[in-house]
C-alpha cells in the first residue's frame, strides 16, 4: 500500500485572464476551484514561448504543455527547430528534403499541411520554405493541399492564408493550389475513418465539391455559415472542370505538419494505399511509420517517469481519448511504453461532432478511476487530464464551455473529497489557455483558439509551504518530486516553486 499520494490534475485549457468579458473560467459557478485559490497556496505559471522551448509569442498546446510538464525542463519544439533550420541552411541540404525534390523532379510533388500561422501543428513559413526549396532543385508540378485551421487560429482567418500562399507561389513562381479541406476532416486522430476518406477522396479522386478559384471555395462557405475547421473537401478544378492536382501512382507527398497526432491516420491511409508513393513527413508520427520523416524526436532524459520507475513508485495515467497520448507518450518524454510501474487508463471520450454538444465529455469516469485510486491507495502519483475546458473551449461557444468548466469543477470537489477522506497531495495546473478567452479581442467574434496567458498552480498541501510568485510548465516535476523530499535529478532544469 502507497503511502500519502501527489495527484497530479491538469486541466487543460484553463488559463488566468484578468478579463471578465468572455471568459468562461470567470463566468462559471466553481465552489471547489475557488475555495482551494482562498485556502492553499497558488501561483501563475507559462505555457508559451521560450518558457516552452516555443518562438517568442507563440501560444502553448497540449504537446508542448506534456512534454515540459514531464520533462522537468525546457524541450525545445519541432517548430524552434525547424525555423532554425530555415535561417541555417541546413532545410534546404537536408538529404530526406532532397531526396522528396529529385524524385518530384519527374514527377508531382504535393505538399501537404495545415495553413495558417497558429503554430501548433504547423507554421505557413515552413510551406512557403518547401516552396522555394522545390524551385531550386528543378521541381515544375507543385500542388499544395490546404487544410484550413480555424480552431488554432480565427475561425474565420483562413481566407488570408489562401491569399498569402498565392501571392508566396506567384513571388517565388511555383505551385498551385489542388484541394481546400477543414482539419475537421483531414486531421481526425479519433479513427473516424469516415472524416479521413473525404479528405482522401478529394486528394486522389477529385471527388466531393468542386471550385475553380481556392479563395472563392472558403468564402462560399462562410456565407453558408461553415468556418475553416469543418470546409468540406474541395477538389481545385480547371475551366474544363478537371482537377488540377490529383495525387497519382508515384508521386511525391510531403506531409509538412511537425506534430505528430492529427498528422498520423492521414498518413497511414495515404502511403498504406496502392498508390506506391514517395511518402515523407517532418517528423516521425508513429513508431510503426514507414514513411521517410526529417527530424528525429530528441528524447530527454531523466525525466520524472524515469525518477519514479527508479524510485519504484507505481504511478496512474488517466485521461480520455483526446488527451490520452498527452498523460502517456508526451508526458513520457516522446516515449510510447510505460515505464516501470507506470498504470495507464484509457476512458473513451464521447462520439459526437463537437464537444460543445456534450460539454460534461468524460470527465466523470475519468474522475471515477482517480477517486477509485485514491481510496485503494495503490498509488504514490496519480497524473490526469480533463479535457473539458480546452475541448469546448475550441467551439467557441460561452454556454457550453461554461457548463464544461462548471463539470470541472465538480469532479475536482469529488477529487478534493476524497483526498481529505483518504490522505495525499494535490497539485492542479494546466498546460495552456483557452476557455479564459472566447471572444476574439480583435474581431469580437468566437474565440477558438489557445492563448499565451499564464495558467494557475495550486498545491493541496497541509504544510501551506509559499509558491514563487511565477514559474513555467518546466517547475511542475521538480515541485512534485519535493513533495516527496526527493531532489531532482541535474537534467532537470526546472526549479520548486516553494519559497525554501
Amino acid at each position: 500500500m502507497a503511502g500519502r499520494p501527489v495527484i497530479l490534475t491538469i486541466l487543460d485549457g484553463w488559463g488566468f485572464s484578468p478579463a471578465t468579458e468572455g471568459n468562461a473560467i470567470a463566468a462559471a459557478r466553481k465552489p471547489t476551484y475557488d475555495r482551494l485559490l482562498r485556502e492553499f497556496p497558488n501561483t501563475l505559471v507559462h505555457t508559451s514561448g521560450p518558457y516552452v522551448g516555443l518562438p517568442e509569442g507563440q501560444m502553448g498546446n497540449s504537446e508542448v504543455g506534456h512534454l515540459n510538464i514531464g520533462s522537468g525542463r525546457v524541450i525545445y519544439m519541432d517548430v524552434t527547430r525547424i525555423d532554425l533550420m530555415i535561417a541555417d541552411g541546413s532545410f534546404f541540404r537536408d538529404p530526406v528534403l532532397l531526396a522528396s525534390m529529385k524524385h518530384a523532379q519527374t514527377r508531382r510533388l504535393h505538399l501537404l499541411g495545415l495553413l495558417g500561422d497558429g503554430g501548433v501543428h504547423s507554421l505557413n513559413t515552413h510551406l512557403y520554405a518547401l516552396l522555394e526549396m522545390a524551385k531550386r532543385e528543378g521541381v515544375n508540378d507543385v500542388c499544395v493541399h490546404c487544410f484550413m485551421d480555424g480552431r488554432d487560429t480565427p475561425p474565420e482567418s483562413g481566407a488570408g492564408f489562401i491569399e498569402a500562399l498565392q501571392k508566396e507561389i506567384r513571388r517565388i513562381g511555383i505551385g498551385r493550389i489542388a484541394t481546400v479541406c477543414g482539419r475537421y476532416y483531414a486531421m481526425d486522430r479519433d479513427q473516424r475513418w469516415d472524416r479521413i476518406e473525404k479528405a482522401r477522396t478529394a486528394m486522389v479522386d477529385g471527388g466531393g465539391e468542386t471550385s475553380t478559384v481556392p479563395l472563392a471555395a472558403v468564402k462560399r462557405s462562410y456565407e453558408k455559415g461553415v468556418t475553416d475547421e469543418f470546409i468540406e473537401p474541395v477538389s481545385i478544378v480547371d475551366d474544363r472542370q478537371e482537377p488540377v492536382g490529383l495525387i497519382r501512382p508515384g508521386d511525391a507527398c510531403l506531409f509538412y505538419n511537425y506534430r505528430a497526432d492529427r498528422g498520423r491516420e492521414m498518413t497511414k491511409v495515404l502511403t498504406e494505399s496502392p498508390l506506391g508513393l514517395h511518402f515523407t513527413t517532418m517528423t516521425k508520427y508513429d513508431n510503426a511509420q514507414t514513411a521517410a520523416f526529417v527530424l528525429l524526436k530528441e528524447l530527454p532524459s531523466h525525466i520524472l517517469a524515469n525518477v519514479m520507475a527508479e524510485m519504484n513508485w507505481k504511478n496512474l495515467r488517466v485521461a480520455e481519448t483526446e488527451k490520452y497520448a498527452h498523460v502517456t507518450y508526451f508526458f513520457n518524454g516522446g516515449n510510447e511504453k510505460p515505464y516501470a510501474g507506470e498504470e495507464r487508463e484509457l476512458v473513451p471520450s464521447p462520439k459526437v461532432a463537437t464537444y460543445d454538444l456534450k460539454p460534461e465529455m468524460s470527465a466523470e469516469a475519468i474522475t471515477d478511476v482517480v477517486t477509485k485510486a485514491i481510496d485503494k491507495r495503490d498509488f504514490e502519483v496519480i497524473v490526469m487530464n480533463l479535457a473539458n475546458a480546452d475541448m469546448v473551449g475550441h467551439s467557441g461557444k460561452m454556454e457550453p464551455t461554461v457548463k464544461a468548466v462548471e463539470v470541472v469543477d465538480a469532479c475536482l470537489g469529488r477529487i478534493y473529497d476524497a483526498l481529505r477522506r483518504k490522505g495525499g497531495r494535490w497539485i492542479i495546473t494546466a498546460d495552456h489557455g483557452n476557455a479564459e478567452t472566447m471572444i476574439d479581442p480583435v474581431t469580437k467574434g468566437p474565440h477558438t483558439y489557445h492563448t499565451t496567458n499564464p495558467v494557475p498552480f495550486i498545491v493541496v498541501d497541509e504544510a501551506r509551504r509559499a509558491l514563487r510568485p511565477a514559474g513555467a510548465l518546466q517547475d511542475v516535476a521538480p515541485t512534485l518530486l519535493s513533495l516527496f523530499g526527493i531532489t531532482p535529478p541535474q537534467e532537470m532544469t526546472g526549479r520548486d516553486l516553494h519559497i525554501l
